[in-house]
């Protein structure tokens, strides 16, 4: 959630048209299963037109730009030819993940169209990790109808809707991947995890108890802010029937929305209709730092509360470590009874205002994360926080 201050920041200092040697290009789905026939929709019409396959998370070297995305290739570059306006492409067979396109053109001309890659039989992995494409198109600013706003409540309070089909901006790159999701997906791939990934989309299809059956462990590895009341129910159960969560940033569950077919519309914030995110996660929304609060590091306060996810870090109570903020959570009304506060910065946005990574379990034995920092996830190939993911993996990944 942002106000509409930062909306209008963000309305008047991104780019809302299409940037120059841009390849603007969209996948008609989310997701596909392995080997699936995909259809890519071009949105220009360049000549020479060549098209690259490649999975996020596994490259030797990050990403240092918002408008380029790595990976490593999983098919060779071909010619690929537009007809009427889209390209059929055959995605991979590989294992579940996040993949894109890159497609280039003479003259220096990209453009990525990301994709979600479903295992091809759910829970094998007994792990389930959430990418958050329903976030994503949110702050997408693509301007399609070339109003000079961009199609998205961000950019204009008064817009109902997002259009989940659009091509994002800075060249195809989901808005705040380098910052927020690539750290994780690299540090799952350095680490030989394994896991199915979903997209919202897919997060839908399922029901509480069908992910009890099949997932030990759920993890929502980045800003899973918008959400429709079955997935929120859906989570809530699996998590009532005994389902271990792990929620790798903040701001998650915060506003109510409804599809209907390529469109999301927001309808309101689920606290304001009973059904608080801190019920589920732990911990509720605080705020974001409004241009003036600088981020800082985390103070430990739960080692000998949790030793177990500080083990092998050197971190003890009074240790300090990264360096958060943006969007924090905190305990509010709504937090299970006997959450505990393992890290907090004191005042993050002010007095009374801190943000507090928490954790806390059911007496059906669930054991549910939530760091209460919206970066916290892509910091995790720095040492001490990829310990301690090594840790919350292995404690949440066990029934």
């Amino acid at each position: 959630m942002l106000s509409l201050a930062l909306a209008a920041l963000i309305a008047t200092s991104s780019p809302i048209t299409d940037e120059p040697k841009s390849i603007p290009a969209a996948f008609a789905l989310r997701s596909y299963a392995p080997a699936a026939e995909a259809r890519l929709v071009v949105w220009s019409k360049p000549r020479g037109l060549s098209i690259q396959l490649f999975h996020a998370g596994p490259e030797k070297i990050r990403s240092l730009r918002d408008d380029v995305l790595r990976g490593v290739p999983v098919t060779n570059r071909t010619k690929a030819q537009v007809v009427e306006g889209a390209v059929e492409v055959r995605v991979p067979s590989g294992p579940s993940g996040l993949y894109f396109a890159k497609l280039t053109a003479p003259g220096g001309k990209v453009g990525y169209a990301p994709f979600v890659l479903r295992p091809r039989t759910l829970g094998r992995a007994r792990v389930l990790v959430v990418l958050p494409t329903n976030t994503w198109e949110a702050y997408n600013l693509r301007d399609v109808d070339g109003n000079g706003v961009g199609d998205t409540w961000y950019a204009n309070s008064s817009i109902p809707s997002v259009d989940l089909t659009r091509p994002f901006l800075d060249r195809g790159v989901p808005p705040h991947f380098r910052a927020y999701d690539q750290g994780f997906l690299r540090w799952f791939a350095q680490t030989h995890r394994r896991a199915d990934f979903i997209s919202d989309d897919d997060l839908e299809h399922l029901s509480g108890e069908r992910l009890a059956r099949l997932y030990d462990l759920v993890v929502f590895s980045g800003h899973e802010e918008y959400v429709t009341p079955p997935v929120y129910s859906a989570v809530a159960r699996y998590r009532n029937l005994g389902g271990n969560l792990a929620y790798l940033s903040a701001n998650n569950f915060f506003y109510v929305i409804r599809r209907h077919g390529n469109r999301i519309f927001r309808t309101g914030r689920y606290r304001d209709i009973g059904m608080d995110s801190a019920r589920i996660t732990g911990a509720r929304y605080v705020g974001w730092f409004e241009g003036k609060y600088p981020t800082r590091p985390y103070t430990v306060t739960g080692a000998k509360l949790a030793p177990w996810l500080f083990r092998g870090t050197g971190l003890h109570d009074g240790s300090t470590f990264g360096n958060y903020g943006i969007e924090i959570d905190a305990r509010g009304l709504g937090s299970p009874r006997g959450t505990l506060v393992l890290a907090r910065i004191p005042d993050e946005f002010g007095p009374g205002r801190p943000a507090e990574m928490t954790y806390y379990e059911t007496k059906r034995g669930a054991k549910v994360f939530d760091a209460g920092a919206i970066n916290f996830g892509g910091t995790a190939e720095w040492p001490v926080v990829s310990r301690m993911l090594d840790n919350l993996w292995a404690r949440l990944r066990r029934p």
